[in-house]
Formats: C-alpha cells, structure tokens, sequence
C-alpha cells in the first residue's frame, strides 16, 4: 500500500517540535562558535541556547542516506542522482590521469557545499570539465537573465537531487572571469532543522592534561601539566526543530512525482536522524523523549516508521529514475596547501549562509 501523503496537500510548511533530552545524565556541551563560544539568548522565559545550528544540522541530515562503511548511498536511496568523484593513483597529475585504477574521493552528498564543491565542479567527464558541461546545460555563461527556477531545479534534479532540499549556490569561478552566471544560480533550502535549548544553565567543571613525563615542560610545544575549565550545560527543555517547506518544493513546477520523491526524502532523512545517532559532539549525546512524532503543522501529521518509508523511497525514486543520473567525474589535480597569505575564510556560501562544521 502507498504511502498516504495526502494530509500534506492542503499544508505549505510541514513542521515537527520534538522535545530531546541527553541520552545520559544531564549535561551536555553546546555548539561554539569562534571568539563567542556558546550561543545563548535571553526569551521572555529565561536564558535560551542555541544547541545545534541550522548550517550544522543541514549536514546530519544531508548524510543520513550516506553509508560510510561502503561510500554509497543506503540501499533504499540507491538510484538518486548524485555526483561521484575518483582519483587515479600516481605521485604526479599525469600518473594518475594515466592510472586504470581509480579510487574513491568524495561524493557531492557528503561535500560541505554539495555540487559547488571544487572536486565536483573541477572533476573531468568525457568533453572536458564538470563545470563547463553544467554552465553550458544551464546557459549560465551567456549574458542576461539567469534560467528560472524550473529550469535550475530540474538541473540539479538530475544531477544531484538532494540540492533540492538543502539548496545550493554554484559560485565556482574558472580562472579569473568565466563564471557560472555570477554566483546568482543558487536554491534555498527546502529543508532545515535547528536545535534549541531553555531554561539552561551553566555546568561549569575542567580538568587536566597530564604530562608524566615532563610534567612542568613547556606548554606551547606540547609538554607539561595543563589544566582547563569547561563549560557545559543542563536544561528544562531541549528541542529539535525542523521546517520542511512544501511550498517550495511545489514551486520547482516538476509535477507530482518529483514532490512526491522530495517529501518522502525528507521524511526518510528525520526518521533516520531521530532512529540513529544524535551524538552531536563528544559531550553532546541526545535522543527523542518519544518514539512518537507527530507535527504542530499540519496538527496531527505522525512521521511514518522507517519500515514504511524505505519502500516507499524506493518507488519514488523508481518513478523519477529517467530524470536523474549518475555522474563519475575525476580529480587528479595536486591537492596543494595554501599559502597563508592566499587561505580563504571558509569558502562559498551553499544558500547565503556558511556550512557549520562543529568541532568535538
């Protein structure tokens, strides 16, 4: 029996509130940002905190199809579009251009900014670049307006279909003027997620680094005794927010099926998330309250069990099949260092904010 979708239909947001709590005892550690450390906000009910931005958990969720252990997807999402990147095996770019054996680099699903990623974008197909073929397909080196949002979306659809729920922002430069129209072809995510925390306090404690050896040695190189503080927290309430914009996903104008494909993606994503691991961090081990999960919007709505929704995934992504591909692509440029005067800030942004890749 088909997955029964229809609650939805009426509904331009889909929205979950799921109450967390630490998976053991009572603190956890937040996320921190550089030169503010912990978020925290005043509400009108005391002093908030941001647990886990929505950069941050754009990246849990964009890994939930992904299968470490053989570098695929899970076997439900097989058959999506997605861009696969090798390596030849040599010392030098002409060794490994020449090399018959090719190894796995990264993947466009597990890349922090998806199909903008450099090794996608500059990883060679049969005519040339990746980043060429695109702007081509995409008329984006032609001056003018950029292609609507159909015609984006139905490209990316069929080169990396997840783009579509967690956006992208193709700012790839090649050389100093060819462009792919500017840095202006770029979606929003469809799908986003944020975890906050109230009522919270601080649980401060430390501890010590402890050199046996050399035990008054020198700190800065590595050696000595060296104490720390640390600073965790509890809360009265720990809750994860998602936000899945169905209106968005309407406005790609692909038809029923691709909306279909992409709800059903982003409701495989969550249940993975909340079944699987939400160890954020070292110190920052959580689950659900309630095996239950249902949506403040449209009220009612429960999030179908993963024995529901991987059969499910895997028609949808048997009715588009013909729209989306595989594509392999090859990086065999030398992976230089920069220079400290040429090290960047981060890089592009996927939809106008940067990518929250949060330390343990």
């Amino acid at each position: 029996m088909s997955l029964d979708l229809s609650p939805l239909e009426q509904s331009s947001r889909l929205l979950f509130e799921i109450a967390l709590r630490p998976l053991q005892g009572r603190r956890f550690q937040p996320t921190g940002f550089p030169g503010l450390g912990a978020a925290t906000f005043q509400t009108p009910q005391g002093l908030s905190l941001l647990v886990e931005s929505a950069q941050s958990m754009a990246n849990h969720l964009e890994r939930a199809l992904w299968d470490e252990a053989t570098n695929d997807l899970r076997t439900a999402a097989m058959g999506l579009s997605h861009v696969r990147v090798v390596r030849g095996v040599g010392d030098t770019p002409a060794q490994r251009a020449k090399s018959i054996s090719k190894q796995f680099l990264t993947d466009s699903l597990i890349e922090a900014h998806r199909i903008n990623s450099p090794y996608v974008m500059f990883g060679a197909i049969e005519d040339g670049l990746f980043f060429d073929r695109l702007g081509e397909q995409l008329n984006a080196f032609e001056a003018g307006p950029v292609p609507s949002r159909r015609d984006i979306a139905a490209h990316f659809l069929r080169w990396d279909a997840c783009a579509l729920l967690h956006g992208a922002f193709l700012s790839a430069k090649k050389g100093k003027d060819k462009t792919l129209a500017g840095g202006r072809l770029r979606l929003s995510r469809a799908l986003s997620a944020f975890i906050e925390a109230d009522g919270v306090r601080v649980a401060a404690s430390g501890g010590v680094k402890n050199d046996h050896v050399n035990p008054s040695g020198d700190a800065r190189a590595g050696f000595a005794n060296v104490p720390f503080a640390r600073d965790e927290f509890t809360a009265e309430r720990i809750t994860l927010f998602v936000n899945l914009d169905l209106g968005q996903i309407r406005g790609y104008g692909l038809g029923p099926d691709v909306e279909r494909l992409l709800v059903l993606l982003a409701l495989y994503k969550l249940r993975l998330l909340l079944d699987g691991s939400l160890r954020l961090r070292t110190a920052c081990d959580l689950e659900p309250v309630s095996t239950d999960t249902v949506a403040r919007r449209p009220a009612g709505f429960a999030l179908p069990p993963a024995a529901e929704l991987e059969p499910a995934v895997k028609a949808a992504i048997a009715a588009c099949k013909e729209r989306m591909v595989l594509t392999v692509v090859e990086f065999n440029d030398e992976l230089k260092k920069a220079k400290d005067g040429d090290k960047a800030d981060g890089g592009p942004p996927d939809d106008g904010e940067a990518d929250d890749n949060d330390a343990s």
